[in-house]
C-alpha cells in the first residue's frame, strides 16, 4: 500500500512526528512523508500517531492501494528518487 502522511503539530514538536514517520516512510517536504508500507506497519503507525498527538494537532494519512494509482508530478529535485531505484 502507498501512503502520504501530512502532519500539523506545534512547532517545537514537529520533530517528533518527523522521527516517527521516517521509521516507515520517506520525508519529501516540510511535514509530508510518503511511501510503500505494509498493512501491519500502517496499523502500528496509526496507533503511534494517535499516541503522539496533543489537542489541536493533527495528522492525515492518505492511502492508495498502490503507487501505480498515484499521479505524482515533481518539479525540481525529487527527494524520493534515490529510494525508488535501490
Amino acid at each position: 500500500m502507498y501512503v502520504v502522511m501530512v502532519y500539523d503539530l506545534e512547532a517545537e514538536r514537529t520533530h517528533k512526528a518527523l522521527k516517527l514517520g521516517r521509521r516507515y516512510l520517506t520525508h519529501v517536504q516540510n511535514s509530508v512523508l510518503e511511501g510503500e508500507i505494509s498493512e501491519g506497519d500502517l496499523a502500528t503507525l496509526r496507533n503511534e500517531v494517535e499516541d503522539l498527538l496533543k489537542p489541536g494537532e493533527s495528522t492525515i494519512i492518505y492511502e492508495l492501494s498502490s503507487d501505480a494509482l498515484l499521479n505524482r508530478s515533481v518539479y525540481g529535485d525529487d527527494p524520493t528518487e534515490e529510494k525508488r531505484f535501490l
